[in-house]
């Protein structure tokens, strides 16, 4: 398709609408598949790390201008939600398979990675995927039931069939944007997804059909370790709905060590509790009309130490998400100076500014402080439904010895949702039970579950 017509297209998909029932594609048996930080294995150093993290945060959040909204329309299936680029999940597409990495976003549905040809892409290191070069690739037919279920579809044009060199006339085009004004534009199809610690063994369970989308056109912020997104939320098209399992479970490694853990799709919990160092706790998930494909939690309260915050519980109970492609926590600006408040009482240290960071609440430590004389700091508790979840301090406390400062890792956002990021989830084993509207989670060492394939 020529570039004045791929353009043109972009503009009238963005003006079509055509809503219908999607189709999930069916499955049995459970599926597994390698997640790794972003930034592993590249050598950074831990402030550069955090500074990379925080920063991306921050990048996002400054193209929302109206936040609330945006998460709202993403809910409603017009796209996702703000995705940071944290964790990868490492399949591979296509026969031959060939190896992707998406990040694994519970804040929206679709399922895409870059295609060739590829018209305005984001640069990535591994090889776009080609169509042409798989024997089991297919275009969706636009007047397909899946493709109408996508709320922004309309037909491709161009000469001949098939996903190489075109569009493929009469094939299913799409667009999908997310709250954070990132956007892919392509084809939807079908192809042999390929899970497993391999990513090249194609045989038995490890092996779905599944459909996704090949972009074409791809804007936002995006990174070269990436090459699209695989949405976990609830709706249709996100990948546990289409392999049709009632649970899901991944485990973050630490941001700063490059070791591989497991995303498990359909495997059951208990599976995997040899790897737990603490015990398992569940709180309900909660289901919101108005954003059906994110994950609510009832968050009733949050403890800096012993102090339980004076914060109307009716403030968090019914805007709290738990969210795998956001990095950090962040709360709605009141709440986020109420805790900031609490820990500089408690804290005892001179506030600090560190230059070039993005974490607002960090401290100044003593000449004496090292990494095996560590200053106090409380603990943080997130107080939900039926299950207090009090954080380790790896998970939001961040120590940077040669510029002397200590950093908690938290921040404000405009609007009344809060978000449990991934940094607060990290060496902790999280289960989604689908079925019966249940998350449990427990400490864990991650890299434990890799190491048990």
């Amino acid at each position: 398709m020529p570039l004045q017509a791929m353009r043109q297209l972009v503009t009238l998909l963005v003006l079509i609408a055509l809503p219908a029932r999607a189709v999930p594609v069916s499955g049995a048996g459970a599926v597994v598949a390698l997640l790794t930080h972003a930034d592993a294995g590249r050598g950074l150093a831990r402030p550069e790390l955090v500074r990379r993290m925080a920063h991306r945060a921050r990048a996002r959040r400054r193209l929302l201008s109206h936040p609330v909204r945006a998460r709202v329309r993403a809910g409603l299936g017009a796209g996702g939600g703000i995705v940071t680029n944290e964790y990868l999940v490492h399949l591979a597409v296509g026969t031959p398979p060939r190896p992707v990495a998406l990040t694994l976003d519970t804040g929206s549905d679709l399922v895409w990675t870059q295609c060739a040809p590829c018209v305005d892409c984001f640069d990535q290191g591994l090889p776009l995927l080609d169509p042409a070069a798989s024997s089991t690739y297919a275009a969706l037919p636009c007047d397909a039931r899946r493709c109408r279920a996508l709320p922004f579809t309309s037909c491709g044009s161009g000469g001949g069939g098939g996903g190489g060199g075109s569009w493929g006339n009469r094939s299913c085009a799409y667009v999908y944007h997310y709250g954070d004004k990132s956007l892919t534009v392509g084809q939807l199809a079908t192809d042999r997804f390929t899970f497993g610690p391999g990513g090249d063994n194609a045989d038995g369970l490890s092996a779905r059909r599944l459909t996704f989308g090949c972009g074409h056109f791809n804007k936002g912020v995006f990174q070269a370790n990436e090459t699209g997104i695989a949405g976990f939320g609830r709706g249709r098209w996100s990948l546990p709905s289409q392999l049709n399992v009632t649970s899901f479970s991944y485990c973050f490694t630490s941001m700063f060590e490059s070791k591989s853990s497991l995303v498990t799709l359909g495997a059951p919990a208990a599976l995997y509790s040899h790897a737990h160092s603490g015990d398992v706790r569940t709180t309900p998930l909660i289901r919101n009309p108005s954003q059906p494909s994110l994950y609510f939690l009832s968050l009733k309260g949050i403890s800096v130490g012993s102090t339980r915050l004076a914060v109307p519980e009716r403030r968090l109970r019914s805007s709290t998400i738990i969210d795998s492609g956001a990095s950090i926590t962040t709360l709605p600006e009141d709440v986020y100076e109420a805790v900031k408040a609490e820990f500089v009482a408690q804290v005892g240290l001179p506030l600090s500014a560190v230059e070039g960071s993005a974490l607002d609440l960090c401290f100044a430590l003593p000449v004496a402080a090292a990494f095996w004389r560590r200053p106090a700091v409380p603990a943080l508790t997130l107080h939900l439904e039926g299950a207090d979840w009090e954080l380790p301090r790896a998970n939001y406390v961040f120590e940077d010895y040669g510029a002397r400062v200590m950093c908690v890792v938290l921040d404000a956002a405009p609007g009344e949702q809060t978000v449990i990021g991934n940094f607060q989830q990290q060496n902790t084993h999280v289960v989604y039970d689908l079925e019966n509207d249940l998350l449990s989670f427990a400490p864990a060492r991650c890299d434990k579950l890799a190491a048990s394939l």
